[in-house]
């Protein structure tokens, strides 16, 4: 059995990871998509690394100028010296071994004499990267498919001999964007980058490797934006085979009638789902939970959709729970969300990197409609999320998803089917008595063992988060309209309680 051949990075550590490492050396390797995708970047950042790893690296393009790559290196922050290039330009220019930089007209050239410049630039700089850019132009040249595809092979067939790693580019610039397939067999491996248009906000994009010969990749879509640097690649999440050791015990937030409707609280390594009209206290509830848990020295993360990090700071730090000072301290921190400018993929990196890289505990998402309304044209929604929780569990790290429901009495509905995916469901409600608008709180599922199945009233105020005792004489109010049926009332009013 032959050796395997050695990794190569590409540049790029997220798609190193796709790669599970980088690509196999000395191959001939497709990079093809939609033009925007991100093709040259990309092709850059494989010599750039080369580059760095004192390797001769050569870039041959047909399609843009020198001007327009050094164009493109600076707006990353990158330069293009000690990369070789040649290039086929329509400015006038002479052909000479002597310079860094070749010129020729392609319009006046045959294609046979195309491929033989370029093999004498090989041959003399004897490369160990090399990216093409395009083969589009070479289309072009040869008029002819069948003549096309055999000057690929000759290509192929002449690299094969030699120490090199090849990046072949091409343009899925037809009608509807169609692959060549003769050029996938031909190749030992295939990359395809996609730019996706929405209707609002950002451009997708994506990348997938439709092929690679011998590395068990990581198949499927995965997201990535171009940044300045270069491309940030999100490989998809997997949560399989990713469980670490850790005790399931209970994280309390220090209000015990509150922790009583869990029986101490939610268990590590699950996801609570805290779901309720809009203004019934639902973020707050999570936040009791955070901050005790700053107040342990763990480290939480907020996703904030919705809310201004000011506002909830404000609000937070209203109630005693020194949201800012957990945020000075660097106990937690809060992503304000651009809800046109995030993918799938890259949400679930930032979460993967607070867990990994900051060892964060806790993470609060806030909420599921604005992560909805985020990617309104994404698919598999809830299955990402899934994935996510699945893998936020294997870690033991407690999740808080607040999902707000339409309307704000009587019957209510949401958007977002999650219920089924969370570990616990506590449910707020309001309901009104003596003339005044109330709360009353819940637990629906708590999966990880028995809960309190009381209702029981909610008060939010600068006091913080407070619950009193079971509304027992009460029938009906999770609906909205209870009907009492006591005599007196005991609800949590300030003179029942001597003050």
């Amino acid at each position: 059995m032959p050796p395997l051949r050695p990794l190569i990075s590409t540049g790029n550590a997220g798609f190193d990871s796709i790669l599970r490492g980088g690509l196999p050396s000395n191959r001939l390797y497709l990079l093809e998509g939609t033009p925007g995708a991100g093709k040259t970047t990309l092709g850059l950042q494989f010599l750039l690394d080369g580059l760095r790893r004192g390797e001769p690296v050569l870039y041959i393009t047909l399609s843009e100028t020198s001007e327009e790559l050094d164009s493109v290196a600076r707006s990353h922050g990158w330069s293009l010296e000690g990369i070789d290039l040649f290039e086929f330009s329509s400015t006038e220019g002479v052909l000479g071994d002597e310079y860094q930089q070749s010129i020729l007209h392609p319009w006046e050239a045959e294609l046979g004499d195309t491929i033989r410049l370029i093999q004498q630039r090989v041959d003399k700089l004897q490369p160990k990267r090399l990216v093409f850019d395009s083969l589009s132009e070479m289309r072009l040249l040869a008029q002819d498919p069948l003549r096309y595809r055999r000057q690929v092979l000759a290509l192929k067939q002449y690299f094969a001999g030699r120490d090199i790693t090849v990046l072949l580019v091409d343009d899925l610039t037809g009608s509807n964007g169609e692959r060549d397939n003769h050029l996938h067999s031909l190749c030992h491996g295939v990359i395809t980058l996609e730019r996706l248009t929405l209707d609002f906000g950002a451009a997708r994009r994506r990348l997938q490797v439709q092929k690679l010969r011998g590395v068990d990749f990581v198949a499927g879509f995965h997201d990535f934006t171009i940044r300045k640097g270069g491309l940030e690649v999100y490989p998809r999440l997997i949560a399989a085979g990713r469980h670490v050791p850790f005790d399931a015990t209970p994280v309390a937030s220090g209000i015990t009638e509150l922790d009583n409707l869990l029986v101490g609280g939610p268990l590590r390594g699950t996801s609570t789902l805290v779901t309720g009209p809009a203004g019934s206290g639902k973020t707050t509830i999570a936040l009791a939970y955070l901050a005790a848990a700053c107040a342990r020295g763990e480290n939480c993360t907020i996703y904030e959709f919705d809310e201004r990090i000011a506002t909830l700071l404000s609000r937070g730090d209203s109630m005693g729970m020194n949201l800012s000072h957990h945020v000075s301290s660097g106990r937690l921190v809060i992503q304000q969300i651009d809800p046109a400018e995030i993918s799938p993929g890259e949400f679930a990196w930032r979460v993967r990197n607070e867990v990994e890289e900051r060892a964060s505990t806790m993470i609060v998402v806030d909420s599921l409609n604005g992560y909805m309304a985020a990617m309104p044209q994404e698919q598999q929604l809830i299955l990402q999320m899934h994935e996510l929780l699945s893998y936020l569990s294997q870690l033991g790290v407690v999740t808080f998803l607040i999902n707000p429901q339409h309307g704000l009495v009587g019957s209510m509905s949401t958007n977002l089917n999650i219920s089924y995916v969370a570990d616990s469901v506590i449910l707020i409600r309001f309901f009104e008595a003596q003339g005044r608008l109330r709360k009353a709180i819940s637990v629906l599922k708590h999966r990880s063992g028995a809960h309190e199945d009381a209702i029981r009233e909610l008060r939010i105020d600068s006091k913080g988060v407070r619950v009193g005792d079971p509304l027992v004489k009460f029938r009906g109010v999770l609906t909205g309209t209870p009907e009492y049926f006591g005599d007196d009332l005991p609800l949590m009013e300030e003179r029942q309680r001597g003050n």
